[in-house]
């Protein structure tokens, strides 16, 4: 009888495995970083090879400190980084291009293109997405448009395309000798080319991005069994595919509709559960699905998207060298008391939700002889805070339910005054699970899932539990004065361009 499910989650920065045992608690892992590849500004790639090399090193790696026998273990899932895009040959696994990273802006010009009839909602309609280089598609288009011979390849059948998920389930499950080529309906609904309704790719947006739909991988319940890896895995099933945030909101057990997550990673993203019920945004959020088991109707969600929130704190200690390690930003920012009228807008590649403009870029306002390091630190993490309100009030005006507390997970939540300036400036509690790496572990529970390792959804609920709730502190005034503020800042970033 296993004993574990495992998850491999291919993030942005890094990839990890890790194993849960049956109560969700984390047994071991091991995780390695990969190359950021920035050959233009506003461009970003990822060696698929490298990746999928680091993979197999992080799970011979976790499997080694766990002291693990693969048999014990009774299935593996996969959760992702969204919408980063690779092609690659069928028959012998090369990627044509690197990986075209989500945070990437080259697409910009394909989807003003494509706004040109129709705007940037032309598509919202079935795809609960607007126009922007976000999305799959328009990477895709761009390889095949740019990439020497990659439209023939593509259009003989010879060439693939798959998010993160499907690069990995891939390789994973034989690669050129036999790989299953799937994407779950979580991943597949950020290509910006599956219909929200059908749950199937649409031939009409195919059409418009000239995407052949031979190169797509099938769409598949995101809790299902896809088939068996090999290597080091030999004969586990794979059988959970989620997109990261998808899967945090799953690992969140956030199964009611009403019922949120944020999670404080590279970008920040927050989703709300809206039930079978496809909630079209007039807000600026998008549409997606959440997950689906197996046979089970799909649950959709709402999402707001924020480009950059841990990727800001990473550039404080990379580019401008004012921290040793991310966890000294708290100990900077704490040796203020407050902004000092500093407000820091991190608009690198543009702003995501609720504003969609790739025209914006970065600022740093109010500044004054007053204002140090301590400052400037102290802006860094308020921003992440100020974005997430801005999310969170389109999605109470979207859902029409205001939300009544927010759960939270991923990387930035172990930073204590980030989670405290969270609480006052949403003025609703924010509540740490004990297992704060809950997109691994939605992974895991959905491959867990589809094999009777967990029977069924309300067996996971049990694993839940609160790790730290912070209530608010701030009255009102001082919110709101903050806020105004900040929106007033954002106004700076526009038509930079």
């Amino acid at each position: 009888m296993p004993h574990y499910s495992a998850a491999i989650d291919q993030g942005t920065t890094s990839t990890r495995c890790m194993i849960f045992d049956h109560s969700g608690r984390v047994v071991c892992f091991d995780q390695k970083e990969h190359d950021q590849i920035y050959p233009k500004p506003g461009w970003v790639e990822h060696n698929p090879m490298q990746i999928w090399a680091r993979t197999q090193e992080v799970i011979r790696a976790a499997l080694a400190k766990g002291r693990i026998d693969p048999r014990d273990i009774a299935a593996i899932g996969v959760t992702n980084q969204r919408e980063t895009t690779v092609v690659w040959d069928r028959k012998t696994g090369q990627p044509v291009h690197n990986a075209v990273v989500w945070q990437d802006t080259r697409t910009a010009d394909i989807c003003a293109e494509l706004a040109r009839e129709g705007g940037q909602d032309r598509l919202r309609s079935q795809t609960g997405l607007p126009l922007a280089t976000y999305f799959s598609g328009p990477k895709i288009k761009w390889i095949l448009d740019n990439v020497n011979g990659a439209r023939e390849a593509a259009e003989q059948g010879d060439l693939l395309f798959g998010n993160m998920d499907t690069w990995v389930i891939w390789w994973l499950t034989g690669g050129p000798s036999g790989g299953v080529h799937v994407t779950d309906v979580s991943n597949a609904s950020r290509t910006m080319l599956m219909n929200l309704c059908t749950l199937e790719w649409d031939a009409d947006i195919l059409k418009l991005m000239g995407i052949p739909p031979a190169m797509l991988p099938a769409i598949r319940p995101s809790s299902a069994l896809y088939g068996k890896a090999t290597g080091d895995l030999a004969g586990i099933p794979v059988s959970g595919d989620l997109g990261d945030q998808q899967a945090a909101l799953f690992g969140q057990t956030c199964f009611n509709p009403g019922e949120a997550k944020n999670t404080y990673g590279t970008g920040c993203f927050m989703l709300l559960n809206t039930g079978h019920q496809i909630v079209p945004s007039k807000s600026g959020l998008l549409t997606t699905v959440g997950y689906k088991i197996g046979e089970d109707q799909a649950v959709y969600c709402l999402e707001g998207s924020i480009a950059i929130t841990g990727a800001l704190v990473q550039w404080l200690r990379d580019n401008l060298e004012l921290i040793a390690k991310s966890s000294d930003v708290e100990t900077l920012a704490r040796t203020v008391d407050d902004n000092g009228g500093t407000y820091f807008v991190p608009a690198f590649s543009g702003l995501f939700a609720p504003h969609w403009r790739a025209d914006a870029r970065g600022v740093i306002v109010g500044l004054t002889r007053y204002v140090n390091k301590g400052h400037i630190a102290r802006a860094a993490l308020e921003a992440t805070a100020f974005q997430t309100r801005e999310v969170l009030d389109a999605m109470n005006a979207d859902s029409g339910v205001p939300l009544t507390a927010l759960k939270v997970d991923g990387g930035m939540v172990v930073n204590e005054l980030l989670m405290q300036f969270q609480a006052d400036i949403l003025g609703v509690p924010v509540i740490r699970p004990k297992v704060a790496e809950t997109t691994a572990l939605g992974a895991a529970y959905a491959a867990g899932l589809a094999v009777g390792f967990w029977p069924k959804e309300q067996d996971l609920r049990a694993n839940w539990g609160k790790d730290k709730e912070w209530m608010p502190q701030m009255d009102a005034v001082q919110r709101e004065k903050l806020y105004t503020n900040w929106k007033k800042a954002v106004t700076r970033t526009l038509d930079w361009a």
